[in-house]
């Protein structure tokens, strides 16, 4: 299977079920954008500290698999040059219908995360993706694209599912209990049933991979980036989330001097 085809048309589904990562910014959010006021997030819940941020204006912004009609505009309407790629159409649809109706400029190109090759090297100073590693199978790759089209001193924040939310079984999460069934690393296409696929194919619900931390905080640093922050939170609608964290994001920096 084509996994980076499936998930497109899986996500382009769940624009169309309006799933709460594709709704777009509204009219009060763009406004307060505008007068400086803003806040977003790479994970559930826990806005991204102001102090991650440079200042905003001017700056050359890349959301890497943040299509939706929710950061990006933000950026955009505080005054960064956004470019958004992402792997669904209808997302990035999400992106440009707030671009219209609130005249802003977004550019958005449909894309793998993992394949920045169209951008030149050192074209942004900031890459920010949202929860979406979880969707590819393996994560080097686009963090050393990032790294290469990153200026030096740029910067990287990622947010990521705690791998340890992939080793309970789903369907009695949902029915509020915890009933450890996967080994870690965990991929939705070798540990699931044939009949549990058809029935997430049949919702077009994308599939997902756990990555260990290794993989996701010493993949950014053999990529040659520097640590600088973490911070962790937790979803208001998972059991899991009432005793660990459930999700976790990066602040990293390229290092100013070549790799």
């Amino acid at each position: 299977m084509d996994i980076a085809e499936y998930n497109r048309k899986a996500w382009d589904h769940q624009v169309a079920s309006g799933n709460r990562w594709t709704v777009p910014a509204t009219s009060e959010v763009i406004a307060s954008a505008r007068a400086g006021e803003w806040a977003v997030v790479l994970t559930p819940q826990r806005p991204v500290p102001k102090h991650w941020f440079p200042e905003l204006a001017g700056i050359d912004l890349l959301g890497l698999a943040s299509g939706g009609g929710q950061q990006a505009p933000i950026f955009a309407a505080a005054g960064a040059k956004v470019t958004v790629i992402d792997n669904s159409p209808r997302q990035l649809e999400q992106d440009q219908i707030v671009a219209k109706r609130y005249g802003l400029q977004i550019i958005s190109i449909l894309g793998d995360m993992r394949d920045l090759s169209r951008f030149p090297s050192e074209s942004f100073d900031l890459v920010f993706n949202p929860c979406s590693a979880s969707f590819i199978p393996a994560v080097q790759a686009m963090f050393d694209e990032v790294y290469r089209v990153l200026r030096h001193g740029g910067l990287l924040m990622c947010g990521f599912v705690n791998p340890l939310q992939f080793i309970f079984d789903e369907e009695e999460l949902k029915g509020r209990k915890l009933a450890v069934r996967h080994r870690l690393p965990y991929a939705d296409d070798t540990h699931l049933s044939s009949e549990e696929l058809d029935q997430l194919r049949l919702g077009g619900e994308p599939f997902m991979f756990s990555h260990s931390l290794e993989d996701l905080i010493a993949g950014q640093l053999k990529s040659g980036f520097v640590l600088r922050d973490l911070f962790e939170d937790r979803s208001s609608d998972d059991l899991l989330s009432e005793f660990l964290p459930t999700s976790f994001a990066t602040l990293a920096e390229k290092k100013t001097t070549t790799k």
